[in-house]
């Protein structure tokens, strides 16, 4: 344990937690504590821990020590965290626990938390996230949308909303997990994102905070809160365009867009881009496959060869022919050079919004998670039904 005292100084990567009680106990001792809530004692001897404080006030930061980031995820290289530490996160939730505590902790841009509670919620959230996007299956259709008739009613000003007295939880999970439903309901891979997150902040609010869990219910029963409004009331953002996190830096649970970089195949309904979780062990989930998770080279791939597959349909509109693009996916993994070439055009930092250029790119400089949940420290405000 290496400890600092830092006052002044400003944290850089890891996590900042604002909690009164561990601002004023001496370092080691208060790291430890954490890792110990946290079931991960045996982490202390590989984290620095010091006080500081800056214009918001003291904190207490933690981060994992420059030489143990350097041997575990070189350049913030997360996708093969779990490969290096021997660990098994679709088996074991203790071990996906691990790496997301690690992941979080040699952060590049420091997650802040308002006390050691929000900490052990947000971690709890991504658990639970991973969790259900390894069950999620769903159709694949870009014009039409379904949820299961005993959960979900039909609105014609909102979307689809609640019915009555149906739990948050069932409705999601019914939704998403054919195991549990057994259909297949129709979804873009952007609402199904954002049902996913719901999902794990839904499950976190029965233990933390079943107050904030009846107000997310009974607003889902008047309105649904979906794309931008989504954004802005459930998650954080870590990244910008300016400061973009590293690319391959990844916390498992986190929300990512993969950009289609091809301006005319990205005309095509559902092409645009691809949103998934990240689940951990360098894979993503595919909410079209459960038992088929992409790497990161498989959803260069994939994207990178919708321009291949893009055809007019009988009345003119561009569409994606996916039988073309997994023949194409498939000779370029057969050809070394050609599948460095790809990569090199892929693994890129996405252009803006409306810009295409030849140099392509997919990576998004961004990525997102969960608000606060606890009392009386949540920034998850919901607004009016």
């Amino acid at each position: 344990m290496q400890t600092m005292n830092g006052a002044g100084q400003s944290a850089a990567g890891g996590w900042m937690i604002r909690d009164v009680a561990l601002a004023t106990a001496a370092p080691a001792l208060a790291c430890e504590n954490v890792l110990e809530l946290l079931g991960l004692p045996d982490l202390a001897s590989c984290v620095d821990a010091q006080h500081g404080s800056d214009g918001v006030g003291a904190f207490f930061h933690m981060r994992l020590h420059a030489q143990q980031a350097a041997l575990w995820a070189p350049g913030y290289d997360t996708l093969s965290l779990s490969a290096v530490l021997g660990l098994d996160p679709v088996k074991h939730t203790e071990d996906l626990n691990r790496e997301i505590v690690i992941s979080m902790l040699l952060a590049p841009i420091p997650f802040e938390f308002p006390s050691v509670a929000e900490l052990l919620s947000a971690v709890r959230i991504r658990c639970y996230t991973v969790v259900a996007a390894r069950k999620t299956t769903l159709a694949f259709h870009t014009s039409t949308a379904e949820r299961p008739e005993d959960c979900w009613t039909y609105n014609e000003d909102h979307g689809f909303i609640l019915r009555p007295g149906v739990s948050l939880i069932r409705a999601l999970v019914r939704a998403t997990q054919p195991e549990v439903s057994g259909a297949l309901y129709s979804f873009s891979c952007y609402r199904a994102s954002e049902y996913l997150i719901v999902l794990g902040i839904a499950q976190e609010l029965v233990h933390c905070n079943p107050a904030l869990l009846l107000q997310l219910e009974t607003l889902w029963a008047h309105r649904p809160i979906k794309s931008g409004e989504f954004h802005d009331v459930f998650l954080r953002e870590q990244g910008s365009m300016e400061s973009p996190v590293p690319p391959n830096y990844f916390v498992p649970g986190d929300r990512t867009w993969f950009r289609n970089p091809h301006e005319a195949s990205a005309d095509a309904s559902g092409f645009e881009g691809s949103w998934v979780m990240y689940l951990g062990g360098g894979l993503f989930n595919n909410f079209w496959k459960t038992d088929a998770p992409y790497t990161l080279t498989d959803k260069c791939l994939e994207i990178y060869h919708w321009r291949h597959g893009l055809y007019l349909d009988s009345e003119g509109e561009p569409r994606i022919d996916e039988g073309v693009v997994a023949v194409r996916v498939q000779a370029t993994l057969q050809d070394p050079q050609e599948l460095a070439r790809v990569l090199r055009i892929m693994q890129r930092y996405r252009e803006p919004r409306g810009v295409y250029t030849d140099a392509g790119g997919c990576i998004d400089t961004t990525r997102e998670f969960a608000r606060w949940v606890c009392p009386g420290t949540a920034d998850l405000v919901l607004p009016a039904p």
